[in-house]
Protein backbone atom coordinates (compact mmCIF):
# COMPACT_ATOMS: atom_id res chain seq x y z
CA UNK A 1 0.00 0.00 0.00
CA UNK A 2 1.40 3.38 -1.02
CA UNK A 3 1.21 6.18 1.50
CA UNK A 4 -0.19 9.55 0.54
CA UNK A 5 2.38 12.34 0.74
CA UNK A 6 -0.14 14.10 3.00
CA UNK A 7 -0.54 11.30 5.53
CA UNK A 8 0.17 12.37 9.11
CA UNK A 9 3.44 10.46 9.34
CA UNK A 10 5.00 12.07 6.26
CA UNK A 11 3.35 15.47 5.97
CA UNK A 12 5.16 18.69 6.67
CA UNK A 13 3.63 21.90 8.01
CA UNK A 14 3.92 23.34 4.51
CA UNK A 15 2.11 20.41 2.86
CA UNK A 16 -0.65 20.48 5.50
CA UNK A 17 -1.10 24.23 4.96
CA UNK A 18 -1.25 23.75 1.18
CA UNK A 19 -3.82 20.97 1.54
CA UNK A 20 -5.88 23.16 3.87
CA UNK A 21 -5.74 26.15 1.50
CA UNK A 22 -7.09 24.03 -1.36
CA UNK A 23 -10.20 23.42 0.80
CA UNK A 24 -10.62 27.16 1.38
CA UNK A 25 -13.15 29.34 -0.42
CA UNK A 26 -13.71 33.09 -0.21
CA UNK A 27 -17.15 34.44 -1.01
CA UNK A 28 -19.45 37.33 -0.22
CA UNK A 29 -20.69 37.42 3.35
CA UNK A 30 -24.44 36.85 3.59
CA UNK A 31 -26.87 37.58 6.43
CA UNK A 32 -27.18 33.84 7.05
CA UNK A 33 -23.45 33.80 7.90
CA UNK A 34 -24.01 36.11 10.87
CA UNK A 35 -24.07 33.45 13.63
CA UNK A 36 -20.63 32.17 12.57
CA UNK A 37 -19.30 35.67 11.87
CA UNK A 38 -20.48 36.77 15.31
CA UNK A 39 -18.80 33.74 16.92
CA UNK A 40 -15.50 34.52 15.17
CA UNK A 41 -15.83 38.19 16.14
CA UNK A 42 -16.44 37.25 19.78
CA UNK A 43 -13.46 34.90 19.73
CA UNK A 44 -11.30 37.81 18.57
CA UNK A 45 -12.73 40.06 21.29
CA UNK A 46 -11.85 37.52 23.96
CA UNK A 47 -8.15 37.71 23.01
CA UNK A 48 -8.10 41.29 24.30
CA UNK A 49 -5.97 42.32 21.32
CA UNK A 50 -8.46 42.62 18.48
CA UNK A 51 -10.89 45.46 19.22
CA UNK A 52 -12.10 47.97 21.77
CA UNK A 53 -15.56 46.40 21.43
CA UNK A 54 -16.60 44.20 24.33
CA UNK A 55 -19.89 42.84 23.01
CA UNK A 56 -20.84 41.48 19.61
CA UNK A 57 -23.39 43.80 18.02
CA UNK A 58 -26.67 42.63 16.57
CA UNK A 59 -26.74 41.77 12.88
CA UNK A 60 -28.70 44.98 12.25
CA UNK A 61 -26.08 47.18 13.94
CA UNK A 62 -23.16 45.39 12.25
CA UNK A 63 -24.91 45.54 8.88
CA UNK A 64 -25.55 49.29 9.21
CA UNK A 65 -21.89 49.95 10.08
CA UNK A 66 -20.31 48.11 7.13
CA UNK A 67 -20.32 48.79 3.40
CA UNK A 68 -22.65 46.32 1.70
CA UNK A 69 -20.43 45.67 -1.31
CA UNK A 70 -17.20 44.81 0.57
CA UNK A 71 -17.95 41.96 2.98
CA UNK A 72 -16.23 38.63 2.64
CA UNK A 73 -16.21 35.33 4.46
CA UNK A 74 -13.59 32.61 4.15
CA UNK A 75 -14.72 29.02 4.55
CA UNK A 76 -12.98 25.73 5.15
CA UNK A 77 -14.99 22.79 3.88
CA UNK A 78 -18.06 25.05 3.88
CA UNK A 79 -17.69 26.32 7.46
CA UNK A 80 -16.93 30.01 8.04
CA UNK A 81 -13.49 30.43 9.60
CA UNK A 82 -12.93 34.14 9.00
CA UNK A 83 -14.44 37.36 7.74
CA UNK A 84 -13.41 40.79 6.52
CA UNK A 85 -15.42 43.93 5.83
CA UNK A 86 -15.07 47.63 5.09
CA UNK A 87 -16.58 50.58 6.93
CA UNK A 88 -16.70 54.15 5.72
CA UNK A 89 -14.39 56.46 7.67
CA UNK A 90 -16.63 59.47 7.10
CA UNK A 91 -19.91 60.40 5.47
CA UNK A 92 -18.24 63.41 3.80
CA UNK A 93 -18.03 62.85 0.04
CA UNK A 94 -14.34 63.86 -0.11
CA UNK A 95 -13.54 60.70 1.90
CA UNK A 96 -15.68 58.43 -0.27
CA UNK A 97 -12.66 56.40 -1.33
CA UNK A 98 -11.28 55.87 2.17
CA UNK A 99 -12.38 52.87 4.20
CA UNK A 100 -11.41 51.18 7.41
CA UNK A 101 -11.35 47.43 7.42
CA UNK A 102 -11.81 44.66 9.92
CA UNK A 103 -10.48 41.15 9.53
CA UNK A 104 -10.96 38.24 11.90
CA UNK A 105 -9.86 34.61 11.58
CA UNK A 106 -10.82 31.86 13.99
CA UNK A 107 -8.02 30.55 16.17
CA UNK A 108 -7.97 27.03 14.71
CA UNK A 109 -6.79 28.27 11.29
CA UNK A 110 -4.51 31.13 12.29
CA UNK A 111 -1.07 30.90 10.74
CA UNK A 112 -2.28 28.80 7.79
CA UNK A 113 -2.67 31.62 5.24
CA UNK A 114 -6.41 32.23 5.58
CA UNK A 115 -5.93 35.80 6.79
CA UNK A 116 -3.53 36.57 3.95
CA UNK A 117 -5.92 35.20 1.32
CA UNK A 118 -8.89 36.98 2.90
CA UNK A 119 -7.15 40.36 3.18
CA UNK A 120 -5.84 40.01 -0.39
CA UNK A 121 -9.40 39.40 -1.59
CA UNK A 122 -10.65 42.41 0.37
CA UNK A 123 -7.95 44.60 -1.17
CA UNK A 124 -9.00 43.40 -4.64
CA UNK A 125 -12.66 44.11 -3.82
CA UNK A 126 -11.82 47.59 -2.57
CA UNK A 127 -9.77 48.42 -5.64
CA UNK A 128 -12.52 47.19 -7.96
CA UNK A 129 -14.91 49.43 -6.01
CA UNK A 130 -12.82 52.58 -6.40
CA UNK A 131 -11.48 52.71 -2.85
CA UNK A 132 -8.13 54.55 -2.84
CA UNK A 133 -7.10 54.15 0.81
CA UNK A 134 -7.61 51.31 3.25
CA UNK A 135 -6.79 51.89 6.87
CA UNK A 136 -6.69 49.75 9.96
CA UNK A 137 -6.12 50.32 13.65
CA UNK A 138 -4.30 47.43 15.32
CA UNK A 139 -3.19 47.00 18.90
CA UNK A 140 0.64 46.87 18.99
CA UNK A 141 0.46 43.54 20.83
CA UNK A 142 -1.21 41.98 17.79
CA UNK A 143 2.10 41.39 16.04
CA UNK A 144 0.69 38.79 13.63
CA UNK A 145 -1.88 41.28 12.29
CA UNK A 146 0.73 44.00 11.87
CA UNK A 147 3.01 41.55 10.02
CA UNK A 148 0.14 40.46 7.76
CA UNK A 149 -0.74 44.04 6.89
CA UNK A 150 2.82 45.11 6.15
CA UNK A 151 3.35 41.99 4.01
CA UNK A 152 0.37 43.08 1.87
CA UNK A 153 1.54 46.64 1.29
CA UNK A 154 0.24 48.50 4.33
CA UNK A 155 2.56 50.98 5.99
CA UNK A 156 2.61 52.08 9.58
CA UNK A 157 1.46 55.70 9.68
CA UNK A 158 2.05 56.03 13.41
CA UNK A 159 1.01 55.00 16.86
CA UNK A 160 -1.97 56.66 18.47
CA UNK A 161 -0.99 56.56 22.12
CA UNK A 162 -3.57 55.90 24.81
CA UNK A 163 -6.32 56.14 22.22
CA UNK A 164 -8.94 54.37 24.28
CA UNK A 165 -9.58 52.18 27.27
CA UNK A 166 -10.33 48.50 27.18
CA UNK A 167 -11.42 47.00 30.49
CA UNK A 168 -10.12 50.11 32.25
CA UNK A 169 -6.65 49.97 30.66
CA UNK A 170 -5.42 52.63 28.22
CA UNK A 171 -4.41 51.06 24.90
CA UNK A 172 -2.26 52.31 22.05
CA UNK A 173 -3.30 51.68 18.44
CA UNK A 174 -1.00 51.33 15.45
CA UNK A 175 -2.52 53.10 12.45
CA UNK A 176 -1.79 51.37 9.13
CA UNK A 177 -2.80 52.40 5.63
CA UNK A 178 -2.56 51.07 2.12
CA UNK A 179 -2.89 53.34 -0.87
CA UNK A 180 -4.32 51.86 -4.05
CA UNK A 181 -1.96 51.71 -6.99
CA UNK A 182 -4.90 51.78 -9.41
CA UNK A 183 -7.25 54.32 -7.80
CA UNK A 184 -4.78 56.97 -6.61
Amino acid sequence: MTRSPFSPSTSTPESRALTTLTRMKIRDLRPLDWPEVARIYEEGMLTGNATFETEVPSWEAWDAAHLAEHRLVVTLDGDAVGWAALSAVSDRCCYGGVAEHSIYVTERVRGLGFGRQLLSALIASSEAGGIWTLQAGVFPENEASIALHTALGFRVVGVRERLGRLHGVWRDVVLLERRSETNA
